[in-house]
């Protein structure tokens, strides 16, 4: 459609037509019409998603920037976890970390600690090396880190996650999971936490007065 300064100028219809009043009134009012439908027909093409009918939309079920997991293969039933977008790689607070040898393969022992405000209390726990990686942190330091396999249970799902271990005394979450280990699973509302619920804290017990 040509736009002049003063009045638009119909496709299909000539200038000079139109102002010997070639066409009827009626007529030019239709043929606007029609060609204005197919406008609006085209900017849908482009602002409408087209899904086949035998398609179903794919609903992911949403997790928080931190949540609550399970690691059921080291006998941790909860650890508080940062879902962390902005890393690719996931990575667990380990103590202790001791590479052994069993049947030709390098295996490691490391410790656990669940709880950032328990310290003392760990998980001893034992796991195959997949790989080594180096690992550059917030400060700068780059580290060759051991890298595990194990499974994490989040929401109800449970799936293989690979993590490297490190001493994250100092940070504020004994877990990371990067984007890798919930791309196609999960999608993060950034502002949101605990969408898997928090564990219900035990009540103390009052003394009873004598």
């Amino acid at each position: 459609m040509e736009i002049g300064h003063q009045r638009p100028i119909l496709v299909g219809i000539g200038r000079s037509q139109f102002q010997n009043h070639f066409f009827s009134a009626v007529y030019v009012k239709q043929i606007f019409k029609d060609n204005l439908r197919e406008f609006h027909k085209a900017v849908n093409l482009f602002e409408t998603p087209r899904v086949m009918s035998n398609e179903t939309p794919i609903k992911l079920p949403i997790i928080g920037w931190r949540e609550w997991v399970k690691l059921p293969d080291f006998d941790v039933p909860r650890i508080k976890a940062k879902v962390d977008t902005g890393a690719r790689s996931s990575s667990l607070h380990a103590s202790d970390i001791e590479e052994f040898e069993r049947k030709g393969q390098i295996f490691v022992r490391f410790k656990i600690h669940p709880y950032h405000n328990k310290p003392d209390k760990f998980v001893q726990a034992e796991s195959k090396v997949i790989d080594f990686r180096k690992v550059k942190s917030s400060s700068g330091d780059t580290t060759n880190r051991p890298v595990i396999s194990t499974t994490v249970v989040m929401l109800g799902q449970a799936w293989p996650v690979e993590l490297t271990l490190a001493n994250r005394g100092q940070m504020g979450f004994r877990m990371l999971l990067g984007r890798e280990a919930f791309r196609g699973k999960f999608l993060v509302d950034s502002g949101a936490s605990y969408y898997g619920g928090k564990p219900k804290r035990k009540r103390k017990r009052k003394k009873e007065s004598e």
